[in-house]
């Protein structure tokens, strides 16, 4: 080989050890059992109340010694948890961002987190959008879990944004697993868009992947014991459904699905002329 071929690949070699200095070492993600996306309705049909209890129900749960346990048994001892609220198909609002739980400090801090600043309500209700920005949130993750959760509570069907169920299958395709908290609870200023059935339409069109569950929620007093219960089933290794006398019943996704889940589109569109007609 001529001095001038050998000269001209010890500068290639050069200018490609240079050229990966220069770009940067690549940022490892931090390995968590489970990266859990927490997605809460605040559409107007819920009162200020209500939307308290959610917020200190959530703060409650992910402090609650036995979720506490559940995170330390886990493989690596820490999850990855968000937080946003949701109504209409633009209206997403992140109050927690990304953040680790693996002591009870860390869970006391993402609740002083959900306490800092009221929530905020908003028209119309889309599921859909709440789970593509949900699903959105894990490429903006600087965590890698073993499990992907969205976590979406909700107390009725979706009105706007795209079809759920295409949502739905979109984001489980993706490897996520969406559970659903169904709010069967009858309060805020109006029912007029209320599905009676709403835990039916919630293991039909909602939650769905590998072990996907729902736990409805008939009375605000059940809600924090609903969430808690939701929580450490979610961190578990593997999940196995308890027996239905053993508090609240936790429902699995339908495997044959018959649930008209465009019935949240239909009643708005049926009943659009209540807005339209002034």
């Amino acid at each position: 080989m001529s001095r001038s071929s050998r000269t001209g690949q010890i500068l290639a070699i050069a200018a490609m050890l240079l050229g990966g200095l220069f770009a940067g070492p690549v940022q490892a993600q931090e390995r968590v059992d489970v990266e859990l996306v927490l997605a809460v309705d605040v559409s107007l049909s819920m009162s200020p109340q209500e939307l308290e209890i959610q917020r200190h129900g959530y703060a409650a749960a992910l402090t609650d010694e036995r979720v506490i346990q559940a995170i330390a048994e886990g493989a690596y001892g820490k999850i990855a948890v968000t937080y946003f609220e949701w109504a209409g198909a633009t209206s997403q609002h992140l109050i927690v961002p990304w953040t680790v739980i693996a002591s009870r400090t860390d869970a006391e801090r993402v609740a002083e987190q959900l306490g800092a600043n009221p929530p905020n309500s908003a028209r119309r209700t889309s599921i859909s959008g709440a789970l593509e920005f949900g699903s959105d949130l894990f490429a903006e993750s600087q965590f890698r879990g073993m499990k992907r959760v969205i976590d979406i509570s909700g107390d009725g069907p979706n009105n706007q944004g795209g079809p759920i169920v295409l949502a739905r299958d979109a984001v489980v395709a993706q490897g996520i697993v969406i559970n659903g908290l169904p709010l069967m609870t009858s309060g805020g200023f109006t029912s007029v868009y209320d599905v009676k059935d709403l835990d039916n339409y919630y293991s039909n069109c909602v939650i769905g992947g590998p072990g996907s569950f729902m736990i409805p929620v008939n009375d605000w007093e059940q809600f924090p014991e609903a969430i808690r219960r939701k929580l450490v089933l979610e961190l578990a290794g593997t999940f196995e459904p308890p027996p239905p006398d053993e508090g609240l019943p936790v429902i699995l996704a339908q495997d044959v699905r018959s649930y008209d889940c465009m019935v949240g589109e239909k009643m708005w569109r049926d009943r659009s002329f209540m807005w339209d007609a002034r």
